[in-house]
């Protein structure tokens, strides 16, 4: 280089941006999300989606950082959402973002191996920091659930819990047992137990209680 002569100026490189897929069966809350993390100059919303099915196409197709979602959607729950991309062996983290205040859901999401739960209410910035802890590979987690998970064990086992979620959507034995394919017997046995782990009345109010803590 000749003396005198002056260099460019060397750009630095734009750091990556976040990848994000939103799933939320609420529109409302599904476009206040997208607006308000499309502001965050170094987050990207690449998809948003209403149902589980379409949570789980959306981050096949782009690979985002994080899955951010709901629990309660159409087709699948965030949940089972979460479990399905762990058995697979996806390297998205999953981000609950939810207004259920409960340690049987985040037993569970923790079992799913999801990486955040925070709930819906919590400012926006707490969000998109748990956002940027999350796909830095860091686990978020409300701080009263954290503590009040110790405090609750779910004493249903998987089985029961199919048997159970199936009897609080109103259907008889037999309808239960053709579809898990099991005897009407096992079913019976299985409502039974689950009614007295719960000491609950009846079907429904098992189904009914273990809806509130989380459970099913």
């Amino acid at each position: 280089m000749t003396a005198g002569t002056p260099t460019a100026a060397v750009r630095p490189e734009p750091a990556a941006r976040l990848r994000v897929v939103l799933a939320e069966d609420q529109a409302m809350v599904l476009g206040a999300f997208a607006s308000l993390l499309d502001l965050e100059p170094d987050v990207e919303v690449v998809a948003t989606v209403a149902d589980g099915e379409a949570a789980l196409t959306a981050v096949r197709e782009h690979a985002p950082d994080v899955l951010l979602t709901d629990i309660e959607m159409p087709r699948r729950t965030g949940l089972d959402v979460a479990a399905e991309l762990r058995r697979i062996g996806s390297p998205t983290r999953v981000l609950i973002v939810t207004t259920f205040a409960r340690s049987g859901y985040l037993r569970r999401a923790m079992e799913a191996g999801v990486m955040g739960y925070v709930l819906k209410d919590a400012p926006i910035a707490d969000l998109v920091g748990a956002l940027r802890k999350v796909a830095a590979g860091e686990r978020v987690i409300d701080p009263q659930l954290a503590v009040a998970v110790w405090d609750a064990q779910d004493p249903l086992t998987d089985r029961e819990r199919d048997v159970l979620r199936l009897a609080g959507d109103g259907r008889p034995n037999s309808e239960i047992a053709a579809a898990l394919h099991l005897a009407d017997g096992t079913v019976r046995n299985y409502l039974s137990r689950a009614i007295a782990k719960l000491h609950a009345r009846n079907r429904v109010e098992a189904a009914n209680l273990a809806r509130e803590r989380g459970w099913l």
